[in-house]
């Protein structure tokens, strides 16, 4: 199969595990802002945010390691059992040590009353990061339809599981409590029924895959784990650092609002519904990111690897483009998504798509530092991305709330997706098509400052037909495509030549 065809068939074959079934997790965000308060909708992702931090800690960077030392046929196998040992055995000690210390924890991050959130946590995040390295291998391996299938089951029982609790044993609750379903709900653990879900969909999970945990019979080799370690641990410092730019504004926003902890967690919770609307830029940019990482490493060694990495950007840029127009275009249809409480903070999110957009386009330009083994490096732009993130989000976030937190996230991102396209210039210099990628992503944001102008001045009082001017405007760009890249593309896939 052609290089950028296969790449395509392997991002839609994680998509109806990532889009797709995280489409359907997501769904989960409207059941939440419309049976949940502000409030407790904070708590959701304050502690979903931490568990963010030591979701990409405890997987060590193992994942990319094993792509990355699996190459060589006959070290396929050892690599396999050393990345799972070493993450099972960090795992047990993890979960070890928080069970340990979870009263002093809980206190201080303000659940003194709730330090069984705490204990399903941990084990939510050692099932899912012992989980990583079987699912890496059906990545290498290109089994992605049982990749899929088994994402697919997790996803099913969370939302399975929190629409019964929430939509039906919550209600039910509160109109009779000794009904059937009013029964079977605690008030004392409300939300928590929501990471009870979680839990219970991680460990059929990793029921799931017991069969790919077969190598740990054949041991940790010490060498390779060296090795190994040397190379992945900088993907660590790369992996906390995104994560520090992605959950660190929900993670910190209560600490540093200016209002009392209820009205603080109010607004965490209003930031981070809307945050959700995100959805399709962020969930395109997880498949592609699945179907990618194995890709570039496979096509390093091919004389046009280069030509090809050029191609995926541009079409990769045109695709996020084209989604930033359709959330902000239909946004009078997509802020139904979420509960009229929580629709005040709709200003974030052309930013934070922009942000997600950023952040797609460092994903593209992060091969350079992957493929000539400059790891620390990469980690040098990420920690200076996190950094950014950290400073501009103490300072403005007492003066301007979740709105600081949004541009912070779109400073970060920007600056990292230019700091790593000068230095892969450099190292592993890919001739991008900038003036396209740019182009694109402006006519973009001029196609919506022109409809949102339109819409406001001339065409105010027939706003019942904003869908009208926004499908014209979205036809535009679809048009400009077309004419500049669409038909090539088409030529050069019947031709074969990508």
């Amino acid at each position: 199969m052609n290089p950028i065809k296969k790449l395509a068939s392997q991002t839609a074959i994680y998509g109806l595990s990532s889009i797709l079934g995280r489409f359907l997790n997501y769904l989960l965000v409207p059941l939440y802002t419309y049976f949940l308060k502000t409030g407790q909708f904070g708590i959701v992702s304050e502690l979903y945010a931490y568990a963010g931090f030591f979701g990409v800690l405890l997987v060590f960077g193992f994942e990319t390691g094993f792509f990355r030392f699996s190459q060589e046929e006959e070290q396929k196998e050892k690599v396999y059992s050393t990345a799972l040992n070493f993450v099972l055995i960090s795992n047990a000690v993890f979960v070890l040590l928080l069970f340990l210390f979870i009263k002093p924890l809980s206190q201080s991050l303000r659940y003194p009353e709730h330090p069984e959130y705490f204990y399903w946590f941990a084990l939510i995040l050692a099932f899912d990061s012992i989980s990583a390295i079987p699912f890496a291998r059906l990545r290498a391996e290109n089994k992605a339809a049982k990749f899929a299938t088994i994402k697919f089951i997790e996803i099913g029982i969370t939302v399975l599981l929190n629409v019964f609790f929430i939509a039906l044993c919550k209600p039910a609750y509160e109109h009779n409590p000794e009904s059937f379903f009013g029964k079977m709900y605690n008030p004392e653990i409300g939300v928590g029924y929501i990471f009870i879900a979680n839990l219970v969909a991680s460990s059929i999970k990793l029921l799931l895959l017991l069969p790919q945990l077969r190598g740990i019979g054949r041991g940790l080799d010490k060498a390779l784990f060296i090795k190994m370690f040397n190379y992945s641990f900088p993907m660590v410092i790369i992996g906390f650092a995104g994560i520090i730019n992605e959950m660190l504004d929900r993670a910190i926003l209560k600490f540093y609002l200016p209002y009392d902890n209820a009205t603080n967690m109010q607004q965490l919770g209003i930031y981070g519904a809307c945050y959700k609307l995100s959805i399709l830029m962020t969930l395109f940019i997880q498949a592609f990111r699945y179907a990618a990482e194995p890709f570039f490493f496979s096509h390093a060694r091919e004389k046009n690897s280069k030509d090809i990495y050029a191609e995926v950007m541009k079409y990769f840029v045109i695709v996020c483009a084209g989604i930033f127009l359709l959330v902000m275009l239909y946004l009078d249809f997509f802020k139904y998504f979420i509960g009229k409480d929580f629709r005040v903070g709709l200003p974030v999110v052309p930013i934070l798509l922009m942000a997600n957009l950023s952040l797609g386009i460092y994903v593209n330009l992060s091969i350079w530092y992957k493929l000539t083994d400059r790891t620390w490096l990469g980690a040098t732009v990420s920690f200076f991305g996190a950094a950014l993130t950290i400073v501009l989000n103490i300072l403005f976030i007492p003066k301007y709330g979740y709105m600081a937190s949004a541009w912070a996230t779109l400073a970060c991102y920007a600056s990292m997706a230019i700091i790593s396209f000068v230095l892969g210039q450099k190292y592993y210099p890919v001739k991008y098509d900038v003036k396209k990628i740019t182009g694109y992503v402006f006519l973009a944001l001029l196609l919506w400052m022109g409809d949102s102008w339109l819409q406001e001045n001339l065409f105010a009082a027939y706003h019942h037909l904003w869908w009208i001017l926004s499908t014209f405007f979205m036809l535009v760009f679809m048009g400009f495509v077309w004419v500049l890249d669409g038909r090539e593309l088409v030529r050069k896939l019947r031709a074969g030549m990508v």
